[in-house]
């Protein structure tokens, strides 16, 4: 099991030069990739693409590019770029968002999500393979029929002949979809306990197109906070996990919610909603439980940080995307024990 940086996206409490600083301090720490969000602020291909002259060796993630956001020949076309600049380091993570932010920042609508991203990924195949691209899906045509469009090759080569795809998926039915048309599965809130229920749809899929799990990649993202109490070491993420289980999309409609109410927190998930919707995000997120956090974090001395890792290579984690939190100064303090955790459990080997 590897460990990997995801930085998030640029906010208001964190500036471009932190990240950088993160990102370098990853590569020198042999870091296996520093994976970078979107949402409806900063992107992510500019992050990285920044990244890519500014670093060594460590490999460049979107975790993720929006579906909707670009076309799926324009992801195509970023992926290329960016894999070129930094000489065969990008990996292209995907991800259909939601549909309050598909609808109603992007413009486009939410139906068919798993058909979408299937042709999607389809398409993106095709072009970074430099095959030309003709295709005649449910959502995506192309050329357009009827009109002066022509099937076009994409001009750039990549660095390398296949440029790994990831899916950031939540639910049963993508999750199957990950495992047969993905390289890889970005994870979010991800459980070693509740590791065999996530990876059954993942390994349903790979047995529909005749493979294993062997060679699929299991990137979980993970907060890491390091200090004496695991309890107080929780507070900091707790604002973190309210926003997703109770902010996230709408009542009807939230992915994370309905993923921790299949973790056996249902009722915490609804109150967590209810006060989140109402704005008493503080309440929110005092509501989530610890042992939610505990089991989707890893909390405490470095030494029950080692033993915690441990316990996600043995679920079949195989990249552990890290996600931490205050400036760049005590973030790079959180990396350096980080490292030494991840020694200490014997895992560097």
């Amino acid at each position: 099991m590897r460990l990997a940086l995801n930085l998030g996206y640029l906010a208001a409490w964190n500036e471009p030069a932190g990240h950088l600083a993160l990102a370098q301090e990853a590569d020198r720490l042999g870091f296996s990739c520093v994976w970078v969000a979107e949402a409806y602020g900063s992107d992510a291909p500019s992050m990285l693409a920044w990244f890519a002259g500014q670093t060594e060796r460590i490999e460049l993630g979107s975790a993720v590019f929006q579906i909707p956001a670009r076309t799926p020949a324009m992801a195509a076309m970023t992926a290329a770029t960016i894999d070129k600049l930094s000489g065969g380091r990008f990996r292209l993570g995907l991800g259909v968002s939601g549909p309050q932010v598909s609808e109603g920042w992007h413009g486009v609508r939410f139906g068919k999500p798993l058909q979408r991203t299937r042709e999607y990924i389809d398409i993106v195949n095709l072009a970074l393979t430099r095959k030309t691209v003709a295709y005649d899906g449910q959502h995506y045509q192309l050329p357009l029929p009827d009109g002066p469009g022509k099937a076009l090759k994409l001009t750039l080569h990549p660095t390398r002949d296949h440029v790994p795809v990831y899916l950031a998926a939540v639910g049963p039915k993508n999750l199957e979809l990950a495992g047969e048309v993905a390289d890889g599965w970005l994870a979010i809130f991800f459980s070693p306990e509740y590791a065999t229920e996530s990876l059954k749809p993942i390994e349903a899929g790979r047995a529909k197109i005749g493979k294993t799990m062997e060679g699929f990649e299991v990137c979980a993202g993970v907060p890491v906070v390091i200090g004496d109490d695991p309890q107080m070491c929780a507070e900091l993420v707790r604002q973190y996990a309210a926003l997703y289980v109770g902010g996230m999309g709408s009542r009807e409609q939230n992915f994370y919610n309905a993923l921790a109410t299949r973790m056996g927190y249902g009722d915490a998930a609804r109150e967590v909603q209810d006060l989140y919707l109402a704005k008493k995000h503080r309440e929110a997120a005092a509501a989530i439980p610890f042992e939610f956090i505990d089991r989707t974090s890893l909390l405490g001395p470095v030494e029950r940080v080692a033993e915690r890792l441990k316990a996600y290579k043995e679920a079949g984690v195989t990249e552990l995307a890290t996600l931490i939190f205050g400036d760049h100064e005590y973030g790079t303090q959180t990396l350096r024990q980080l490292k030494q955790a991840y020694d200490m459990a014997g895992l560097s080997a």
